[in-house]
């Protein structure tokens, strides 16, 4: 019985009370969901299987003393199938004992279901836009980009796991100042000068010139030759802007697109995939920045001051009212964040009912605006627009902080971490704390074979589970004649506890939009079950004394082998977790090995 159906089972007896006229005050109406009833696994397994403070959550509507309700909910616990023994303690938890094949019926469902195991559909019918890493195109992604892709794409794999429709999205700041500057720098790399005091360093800037006056070439284009003075225009014609060239905007035409393409190649080979590439530019270039202002202003809340144009959003709780087009006509950065919030809840395809934003530390500033134009749209800030705030990444080598890339200059790079310590490692180190702490990577831990290193402990597990599996095969063990109920060992339970716990972990993780939660159990799950793995057998133990001969040799192997039906249940106690960790590591986007 899992603590779902401990749950589902309390939840009635709580109504049965109340149908009954034994409970109290309490009526129908006051008794919260199924799931609001917590079931705990005790700290001190002699307090039971499982331990529930319904009583407690209830007595106090039912005007009762909350022991002598939990008296009530044991005497019907008691009599329900799959249930060994009921005790009330303390001020009035309920503890409960299984009985050994209402305990052992998880290793059955983990190996009905497979890797759907614990997977639900409770955020069907919603569609959830996962906007992470949105680097800007101006140079590698950084360390603290390849912590969103390695959080974002676990979190969508989490919620996918949880029924919701995930459209993961990345946003191209290929519009502004930025990319001025980027053109910039290449530029003055081009002819070997200093990179301009506002400009992007490192090998990458002089590799990125060098392609682009080679693809130039190529085309027929002496891209050094063309003007460097400010104004001209651009290939259609258009003049360019203020401190532009022709020759600037040539490097920018060829160079961004370089940038796209080497980003999308880190991503795919850290096993990211988005659904969208979206291209901010787009919005201007789409007239949708002028629709969003349009309608805002049609909601009573844009204004014109000082000549220039206003989102009032003091009105929706903001700090202070905000500029979307400036005094001299450009407009303010913000006004492709209204843009593009709109497009996202209203596009054509894949509408999102939840746009989820994950952005650095340096972005808190703007959630307040952010908040406040989700709701001048008519939408609910929290609800409709979630923002997550990331926190720093320090990558440490023999004690001291690693901050230069040999390509990159003064960052590392997503390809420093996975060059260092490879994509799993990398990926499940950044994903297994929570994104509102900053994390440090330890290169020396993660690239060692010991326990001590996270990623290694539980990918060992999988591949122990796989020996297991060899060696079973290899001495005739299978499923055949498995009994579950003789699953009843202390080390035999607590595998099933934690087996039984995965579904409302995955549920939790997925509503919190916590996916280091799903490391932490792996990593809980891999200790027991090393643990039964030293106390427990599926084939009997290799001769340990070599020198034994005769009686004494087989009565070392009898002693060390169960009997048939313990055997095979115990086989198929193995493969249900070794089902587990393969299904936790995919949502991280980690493999599970079956020989290390």
């Amino acid at each position: 019985m899992s603590p779902e159906a401990l749950s589902e089972l309390i939840f009635n007896i709580a109504n049965t009370l109340v149908s009954e006229g034994k409970a109290g005050t309490l009526t129908a109406d006051l008794i919260p969901p199924q799931a609001k009833f917590a079931v705990m696994r005790p700290k001190d397994r002699a307090h039971g299987d499982w331990a529930s403070n319904a009583a407690m959550q209830l007595a106090k509507k039912a005007g009762m003393k909350p022991r002598d309700f939990a008296e009530l909910f044991a005497a019907e616990l008691t009599n329900a199938d799959g249930i060994k023994s009921v005790e009330v303690a303390g001020p009035g938890f309920i503890n409960i004992t299984l009985d050994s094949a209402s305990a052992a019926a998880v290793v059955d469902a983990v190996l009905e279901a497979g890797s759907d195991y614990g997977k639900n559909d409770h955020l069907s019918g919603k569609t959830l836009n996962l906007e992470f890493v949105s680097a800007n195109p101006t140079g590698p992604i950084h360390i603290g980009g390849t912590r969103w892709a390695a959080v974002g794409d676990s979190m969508a794999r989490v919620l996918e796991a949880n029924g919701a429709k995930v459209v993961r999205e990345y946003y191209f700041n290929d519009h502004g100042e930025q990319i001025n500057r980027f053109a910039k720098s290449l530029v003055a790399a081009a002819h070997g000068e200093e990179t301009p005091i506002d400009g992007y360093k490192g090998a990458y800037i002089d590799e990125i010139a060098k392609r682009v006056i080679d693809e130039a070439n190529a085309d027929g284009v002496d891209v050094l030759s063309l003007p460097r003075v400010d104004g001209g225009a651009d290939q259609d014609g258009n003049p360019l802007g203020e401190g532009d060239s022709e020759q600037r905007e040539e490097f920018r035409k060829r160079a961004v697109p370089m940038m796209f393409d080497e980003i999308q190649r880190s991503m795919k080979n850290f096993r990211v995939n988005f659904d969208v590439w979206f291209h901010e530019n787009s919005l201007y270039s789409d007239g949708e920045v002028d629709q969003a202002i349009a309608d805002l202003r049609a909601r009573g809340d844009i204004y014109e001051k000082d000549g220039a144009t206003w989102f009032e959003s003091t009105k929706h709780g903001d700090d202070k009212d905000r500029v979307i087009i400036k005094s001299d006509g450009n407009y303010a950065y913000f006004a492709a964040d209204i843009a593009y919030y709109r497009n996202k809840r209203h596009r054509e395809t894949n509408p999102a009912d939840v746009a989820i934003y994950m952005l650095g530390a340096d972005h808190h500033g703007y959630i307040g605006r952010m908040m406040a134009m989700c709701e001048a749209f008519g939408d609910k800030p929290g609800e409709n627009m979630q923002i997550l705030i990331g926190q720093l990444v320090n990558v440490m080598k023999d004690g001291k902080a690693v901050r230069m890339s040999k390509r990159a200059g003064n960052v590392v790079t997503i390809d420093d971490l996975t060059d260092a310590i490879g994509v799993d490692a990398s990926r499940y180190s950044l994903a297994r704390t929570d994104y509102n702490s900053p994390v440090d990577i330890d290169l020396n831990l993660l690239s060692s074979h010991s326990n001590e290193n996270p990623v290694y402990y539980v990918q060992y597990a999988h591949a122990r589970s796989c020996n297991v599996d060899r060696n079973a095969a290899a001495a005739g063990i299978t499923y055949e004649g498995a009994d579950v109920s003789l699953l009843d060992t202390t080390a035999d339970g607590e595998v099933l506890a934690a087996l039984a716990q995965w579904p409302a972990l995955l549920r939790e993780a997925g509503d919190l939009r916590a996916p280091h939660r799903v490391a932490h159990y792996l990593e809980d799950l891999a200790a027991t079950y090393h643990k039964w793995y030293n106390v427990e057998r599926v084939v009997p133990m290799e001769l340990t004394d070599p020198e034994a001969r005769g009686e004494q040799a087989d009565a070392i192997r009898i002693a060390k082998a169960p009997e048939p039906a313990r055997a095979a249940a115990r086989l198929k106690l193995n493969d249900a977790v070794k089902t587990v960790i393969a299904e936790g590591l995919d949502l991280l986007g980690v493999t599970a090995p079956d020989k290390m």
